[in-house]
């Protein structure tokens, strides 16, 4: 089971390594579309990803609602604690 510290720490990581976010623009109010210019490909890749971390099947409608860099953070907490 990983804290909601856990799961932002990784997140971090992809968003460095897979899109090339600059670290210093990735926090939890960073907006996934207008502050870190991914797109909805993008979106897609990063819910792959995001599976790995859950091990669950991530429908994605399950993510139609998420923002912010915070919102994926609490979606995939409560993904992994269901």
């Amino acid at each position: 089971m990983l804290s909601t510290n856990e799961i932002y720490d990784k997140l971090r990581g992809y968003l460095e390594e897979m899109f090339e976010v600059a670290p210093e623009k990735i926090n939890l109010e960073a907006r996934l579309f207008e502050d870190l210019d991914l797109d909805s490909i993008d979106a897609i890749d990063l819910i792959a990803k995001i599976q790995e971390i859950s091990g669950k099947k991530i429908r994605p409608e399950q993510f139609k609602t998420v923002r912010t860099v915070g919102d994926v953070v609490e979606r995939v907490h409560e993904l992994i604690n269901e």
